[in-house]
């Protein structure tokens, strides 16, 4: 499909609505709200274990993990994350925007772009661990049931994204 046959992106209002909708029917149907990061950690423990079984029956975090998880790829976070990719795709497909290339700056290799992005996934990993949730989690779950904590890590994410992005436009334009 050429440029000129893409279908358009959603209006953002909307596309907001229904991620609050989405937000809802979670809490509806699973008594949890949104997130990513405990998908990932449920895929981390399931690989640890299978990889290496006597470094995670010995390791305390594994051990802790397990007691409250015994199933870690049974948690509804996975099944979220898979929807989620599969959604994607399926969204990409259906609009024409399914492509495989790396949307960067005419100015930066392929190479720096996914160096940059590889670095900023590690470092949101990270924080989001430190944080207790990523931005789903979180900003949107936690605002979603008026946490002051939702509201403060929503403001951090912004407020970080803000005072940083002057350094890593160099990566967009």
């Amino acid at each position: 499909m050429s440029k000129k046959n893409q279908k358009p992106y959603m209006n953002p209002y909307l596309g907001g609505v229904l991620l609050g909708l989405v937000l809802v029917i979670a809490f509806w149907v699973s008594g949890r709200g949104l997130g990513s990061s405990g998908a990932v950690k449920s895929a981390v423990v399931a690989g640890v274990e299978t990889i290496a079984p006597s470094h995670a029956e010995n390791a305390a975090f594994y051990k802790q993990y397990k007691e409250t998880h015994p199933q870690p790829l049974k948690s509804w976070l996975v099944f979220e994350m898979l929807g989620v990719v599969v959604g994607g795709f399926l969204s990409g497909a259906l609009a024409g925007r399914l492509k495989f290339k790396v949307e960067k700056s005419p100015k930066i290799t392929n190479k720096t772009r996914i160096v940059f992005a590889v670095i900023g996934g590690i470092l949101f990993g990270f924080g989001s661990q430190l944080g207790r949730g990523c931005t789903s989690g979180s900003a949107l779950t936690g605002m979603a049931v008026l946490s002051v904590g939702g509201f403060v890590s929503m403001a951090a994410i912004f407020g970080t994204a803000f005072m940083l992005a002057y350094f890593a436009r160099k990566l967009w334009i």
